[in-house]
């Protein structure tokens, strides 16, 4: 049986980063994720002070609850959402004035939601440029706590760096959300907590964080769901077969949520306690299926949708235009470069069946539409990238691993 071995959760790395530093104690994190964005992580932290030692299959973290180790520090974010947003809100448990920056494509993220919460729970947070995105300056002097209203209808790292906060202020924190998309990421970053000794309570909307600080462990990252759908995709749509071990019915990742919608097109899909397996059938049909809750998935999805038997429609994925790009756009605009019928509204895609033809794909530097439309070359000639190397982000070995895959002949 083909097994991938598929690198460790971006999302559960940033978190265990974040959790490690604010520990008390020294944490290690086995088979963390090493990409662009988990290293730019790492080193954020160590621009605040704190110490990580890192080896191929292990970091070590010393954890300082009482925030950075310097009273002054910049730090560049580069590319990273995670890395963008979490690290501000880690600095403010501490004492010093810390500058934040990232790169052009993080600058135009926004972020602002975020720090009018912080700002509303005390922080002097000031914008350099445009209000709500990078650059920006924290002036830290500890948080004390209290309650706060959230909207976390583009983003639920904005609910996440919150809930992560909570524990390192003075009195707790009661998060009140009025949108929330992405919910199963929010889950993560409540089981993960636990795991490092916080128990989150939940009031209708209100999200309630205890005091008290977090304890260090040792700290295993499962691999990357994300990253599994495009091998699991291949597999539908070559009628191959793809085993994922390390993901399995006991996975904290919503994102493995995707091999229910291959399952509902036709493929064939085993999940088992510690592995996943996709077969396909040869087999594709039409779908409509409501992505909110894994739309990072959804250019995978938009990426085989041409060779389906029928139409596919992808809704409520509003919160993709303000990812690293407007991905629900640039699917679109590389489908019709395929040749393939699709029409778009505020938070939705449908995409006709059609046979795509080669061409340039505009990757708009983000690694999710490269990894994505690799599938759709696995049945269309001649598809290349302007941009093949931002795969780094996430996978930097992402096409030898992809190149590698074992396929039925002439898929």
């Amino acid at each position: 049986m083909p097994t991938v071995d598929i690198p460790g959760s971006k999302s559960l790395t940033a978190r265990a980063l974040f959790l490690a530093a604010a520990a008390d104690g020294v944490t290690t994190l086995v088979r963390p994720l090493r990409s662009d964005d988990t290293e730019g992580f790492a080193e954020g932290l160590a621009r605040l002070g704190y110490r990580v030692g890192r080896t191929p299959d292990t970091w070590q973290v010393d954890g300082r609850p009482q925030g950075p180790a310097v009273k002054e520090a910049d730090v560049y974010c580069r590319d990273g959402a995670t890395t963008a947003r979490f690290l501000p809100t880690l600095a403010a448990a501490g004492h010093g004035t810390y500058r934040f920056d990232a790169s052009p494509q993080m600058r135009r993220r926004p972020l602002l939601p975020l720090t009018r919460a912080l700002r509303d729970l005390g922080v002097d947070l000031r914008h350099e440029e445009a209000e709500g995105h990078h650059p920006l300056t924290v002036t830290a002097n500890g948080v004390h706590g209290g309650e706060v209203v959230l909207d976390a209808g583009q983003s639920s790292q904005y609910l996440t760096a919150l809930l992560l906060l909570g524990p390192l202020t003075r009195t707790g924190l009661r998060v009140t959300v009025t949108d929330l998309v992405s919910v199963p990421y929010v889950e993560i970053t409540i089981a993960m907590m636990r795991a490092f000794g916080v128990e989150v309570g939940r009031e209708g909307d209100t999200y309630v964080v205890p005091p008290g600080g977090y304890r260090a462990t040792t700290y295993p990252i499962e691999p990357d769901a994300s990253t599994a759908s495009y091998f699991f995709a291949a597999a539908a749509l070559t009628g191959g077969e793809v085993t994922v071990p390390g993901l399995g019915a006991g996975a904290l990742q919503g994102d493995l949520g995707f091999v229910e919608v291959l399952r509902r097109m036709g493929a064939r899909v085993e999940v088992g306690d510690d592995r996943t397996t996709v077969t396909g059938t040869g087999e594709l049909r039409g779908v409509t299926v409501n992505m909110r809750d894994i739309s990072d998935t959804m250019p995978t999805l938009a990426a085989i949708a041409p060779f389906a038997s029928g139409p596919v429609r992808i809704e409520d994925v509003a919160n993709t235009r303000v990812k690293e790009c407007d991905r629900l756009e640039a699917c679109a605009e590389n489908l019709r470069r395929l040749g393939v019928d699709v029409t778009t509204g505020a938070d939705w895609i449908e995409i006709h069946p059609g046979t795509p033809r080669g061409t340039e794909i505009r990757t708009h530097g983000d690694h999710r539409i490269v990894m994505s439309f690799a599938v759709t070359g696995l049945r269309t000639p001649g598809i290349t990238f302007d941009d093949p190397g931002c795969v780094r982000k996430t996978f930097p070995a992402f096409h030898e691993a992809f190149e590698a895959l074992p396929l039925p002949s002439g898929a």
